[in-house]
């Protein structure tokens, strides 16, 4: 007999979901996204209002992460009373016009991609912890975090180091039943990105670099954040999930 069951593993029905970085790009379609395989999604980002319209029910707050992590995961609990995925997914990629400029550059980029996201990190372990709930926390990197790229130090800084202490907390966390992975997106089409994907020349250079042939659309990272928040990776902790279009993976070409 055929079991005709829906296969649940990747059903996150029920679950509560904190994404940060919700406005617009990666963040709004992960949030998007999760909310689509039935979690009850909370975005959170600094503009007043999301700059793009959710497809399915994602409740936005207007928040700035580098404030008050704990005072954030507060007003989550205090709604939903506990919280079972975290995607930090807020970023910033804040280049410097001179040598006067480079270290305040630095530091505005550190603060939000990687101690904003650490800060987060501790306080939502904390609740799951408290609530014996065990979760997932996705940390979103970027191929900026495993290899050097020009021009833009900070950035490169900031995802290498999220990217390492996602694998810290991996082994801090791992015996409460929380795991931690990086989710690293190659070049995708967003607002970040978007001088890069206007100019002909630098385009074509981003699209040569993977074996697929095209950049990445915000939707192409929906399926893996979905798995790493879902019991379909519940023996996957400590990880780098790079979706590149093979753009770590190519050589001479």
């Amino acid at each position: 007999m055929v079991d005709s069951r829906p296969d649940m593993r990747f059903s996150l029905l029920g679950k509560v979901a904190l994404v940060t970085g919700a406005s617009r790009g990666i963040g709004a379609a992960l949030a998007d996204g999760l909310a689509s395989a039935g979690a009850i999604v909370v975005g959170v980002a600094r503009s007043p209002e999301p700059r793009q319209a959710f497809a399915h029910p994602v409740q936005y707050l207007a928040a700035d992460v580098t404030k008050d992590a704990q005072g954030l995961v507060d007003r989550v609990k205090s709604q939903f009373g506990t919280i079972d995925i975290l995607i930090n997914a807020a970023g910033v990629s804040v280049t410097s016009d001179g040598p006067d400029q480079w270290q305040a550059a630095f530091d505005t980029t550190l603060n939000l991609n990687l101690r904003a996201a650490y800060a987060l990190c501790l306080a939502t372990a904390d609740l799951m912890e408290a609530k014996h709930v065990g979760g997932s926390i996705i940390n979103v990197t970027s191929i900026n975090s495993l290899v050097g790229f020009p021009g833009n130090p900070a950035y490169v800084a900031a995802k290498g180091g999220l990217r390492l202490l996602t694998k810290a907390l991996a082994v801090d966390l791992g015996p409460k039943g929380i795991r931690v992975n990086a989710l690293a997106p190659g070049y995708i089409h967003t607002d970040m990105t978007a001088a890069s994907y206007a100019d002909p020349v630098r385009h074509a250079q981003r699209l040569n670099h993977t074996c697929l042939g095209r950049w990445g659309e915000v939707d192409d990272l929906v399926g893996a954040a979905i798995f790493l928040a879902s019991d379909a990776s519940r023996y996957m902790t400590g990880q780098d999930l790079v979706i590149d279009g093979g753009w770590t993976a190519k050589g001479l070409a």
